[in-house]
């Protein structure tokens, strides 16, 4: 970890000394997992590992999957059928890979909410977060496109409604809505290019991942007070920190146990729980489902592009000071990506000089609420589009805009925050030093 000073890998035999010269990959892997990580992280710092468990988990099941899986109208869903009853143990790899996908974008939600909560995208971490964003953009196409691919009748209809969003933009949105389609509507061509993209995606985020770690290894971890490892003398930092093997790799590997029994009685016991029972009827493009629904983790996004219909006034404001051509479905979905651009804007839009939220006692009611905001309008999405859903949809976006815009910028200026921690040593003293556990 650059600025931190610490023990570096040092070749003692000769074989290791030959291969370091040439390929230092030994120093690398040392270095990684022997690297000074602030004594103080609590629980939230697990989803790390429960995350690169998922990736891997869906390179591997997704891997085994395409082997018997054929990107092709007629025979899309009949594949999949066959991986369910012919394949050995294919059922299993599909159940994984089906959940596993929920796994991830759980995981991810907590990591993304601990990161806004303890303020981990400000400098010098604003690279670490923006990458972050990144990935978990790619994560959402990704998962996107593989929801087409079992050929069902949500898979069919929720690709259908997704690519219309770019027909939307005004222009160029039409020529953009048939590149990604590969013709006029949703067929073969769509199913063979969200196939090979949805093969290629994961290995481009596993890259991510690699310079994610990298960013976070340079920078060094954030933790719960915001306060940074003392960076003077090596006995200094060391009072702060100690290594990452075995202290926190126990600690993730008891955490990620805990969760994958959970994970693996999902999988067992109630496998299609989270899914939709009309992705078991064949995609037919003369049946409308009655109500199209996306996968759970896309629903928060989903209200917000719902949200605002052409009665909205603000709707009905741009779309006349664009005269007319920012319309309510352009505007839905600019609100919809501009929810995830907002997020990947923290580090600029707050301007408190604290980093930790546990020092900021006005901005933990406003985080709270913004905590619930998502899950509310995580329900609002699942909802029919009619009353009164619609309205909820449209306060919890207008929250959700409020408080990145607003409240963030503002609690800055007008907050006062509480006493910290001169270094993170003493923070973990409070909390697991003799004075703060007596001994009877």
């Amino acid at each position: 970890m650059a600025g931190i000073p610490h023990d570096h890998y040092e070749p003692k035999t000769g074989g290791e000394k030959w291969l370091h010269k040439r390929l230092p990959i030994v120093a690398l892997l040392y270095d990684t997992i022997m690297i000074p990580t602030p004594k103080n992280l609590n629980w939230m710092w697990i989803w790390g590992i429960v995350l690169t468990f998922c990736l891997a988990l869906q390179i591997i099941t997704g891997i085994i999957l395409a082997m018997h899986y054929t990107p092709q109208v007629d025979m899309a869903f009949a594949s999949v059928e066959h991986i369910m009853r012919n394949v050995n143990g294919g059922y299993f790899i599909r159940y994984l890979h089906m959940n596993g996908a929920s796994l991830f974008f759980f995981a991810v939600y907590l990591h993304i909410f601990r990161g806004l909560y303890y303020g981990s995208y400000k400098a010098p971490r604003e690279i670490t977060w923006i990458i972050g964003m990144i990935i978990y953009l790619l994560m959402m196409g990704t998962a996107f496109m593989g929801y087409v691919l079992p050929w069902g009748q949500m898979s069919f209809w929720g690709a259908t409604v997704i690519t219309g969003l770019f027909g939307a933009i005004p222009g160029i949105g039409e020529p953009i809505q048939t590149w990604l389609l590969g013709g006029p509507a949703v067929d073969n061509a769509t199913l063979n290019r969200f196939f090979s993209l949805h093969y290629l995606l994961p290995f481009v985020i596993a890259a991510l991942v690699a310079v994610h770690i990298w960013a976070f290894h340079t920078t060094g971890n954030n933790n719960p007070t915001g306060v940074e490892v003392r960076r003077g003398s090596k006995d200094e930092a060391n009072r702060d920190t100690v290594s990452f093997w075995p202290y926190f790799v126990i600690k993730d590997l008891f955490a990620l146990a805990v969760i994958l029994a959970v994970f693996f009685a999902i999988v067992g016991f109630m496998p299609n729980y989270l899914g939709h029972p009309d992705n078991y009827i064949e995609a037919n493009a003369l049946s409308t489902p009655a109500h199209i629904v996306p996968e759970w983790y896309f629903l928060p996004f989903y209200a917000i592009l719902r949200a605002f219909t052409g009665d909205v006034w603000v709707v009905i404001a741009a779309e006349w000071l664009s005269f007319g051509i920012i319309d309510a479905k352009f505007f839905g979905v600019l609100a919809m990506f501009g929810a995830i651009a907002v997020m990947a804007l923290a580090p600029w839009l707050d301007t408190s000089s604290v980093r930790s939220g546990r020092y900021r006692p006005m901005f933990k009611w406003w985080f709270a609420l913004l905590v619930v905001d998502f899950i509310v309008l995580m329900w609002a999405g699942a909802m029919p589009a009619e009353e009164p859903y619609a309205t909820i949809s449209l306060i919890a976006s207008a929250y959700w805009f409020a408080y990145f815009l607003v409240i963030l910028p503002l609690l800055g200026v007008i907050e006062k925050p509480l006493p910290q921690p001169a270094t993170i040593e003493e923070d973990f003293n409070a909390h697991y030093g003799p004075k703060a556990h007596p001994a009877e």
